[in-house]
């Protein structure tokens, strides 16, 4: 007997069948079906919001940032076209990248994990090793960026400061006085 599903991993799952239609059918699937991402997503959950909530999320997400996850798929995949990219393995990448980016509440490992096991399951035994080294490597860009944003805040701190108007004296009770 196999064990039950997570919620969060069914939710990835949705999300990256209705992800592999929108790339397939294009960016009109959803309206040509007369539904929102969000009730395709419904059509799907058998009626547990929280993996309704997720999935959309992930749906929404990825579609809304989609030009921002392919340019930064493509730096990390130099010799790679993205159209040549299988497209369960593009859309698998698509979701975990939208993860690393915006989903604060999924640890990176989390992410890189479930792409990984999504990528073996629905695609080929060699896509595991494929989308691992791909995360791995945003993953690590993403820490370099970050790293570097939050130094830039630290470095900028003290010339702020510097730049600001001085504080009101206690006994001052107007302006310039």
């Amino acid at each position: 007997m196999t064990a039950p599903i997570r919620r969060r991993t069914r939710a990835r799952e949705i999300a990256l069948q209705l992800l592999f239609q929108f790339d397939l059918r294009g960016d009109d699937y959803g309206d040509d079906l007369g539904k929102t991402p969000a009730q395709l997503c419904a059509d799907e959950c058998q009626g547990a919001a929280d993996v309704l909530e997720f999935a959309t999320r992930l749906v929404e997400g990825t579609l809304g940032h989609r030009t921002e996850i392919d340019v930064r798929l493509q730096a990390v995949t130099r010799n790679w076209d993205l159209k040549r990219m299988a497209n369960v393995d593009r859309n698998v990448l698509r979701m975990a990248i939208y993860e690393l980016l915006y989903c604060n509440d999924v640890p990176p490992k989390v992410a890189i994990n479930e792409a990984i096991d999504l990528g073996k399951k629905y695609s080929t035994a060699n896509s595991g090793g494929f989308v691992n080294g791909i995360l791995d490597r945003v993953r690590l860009d993403l820490e370099k960026e970050r790293a570097a944003g939050a130094a830039g805040k630290t470095a900028s701190a003290p010339a702020a400061a510097a730049s600001a108007p001085p504080p009101l004296d206690a006994d001052s009770h107007e302006l310039g006085a």
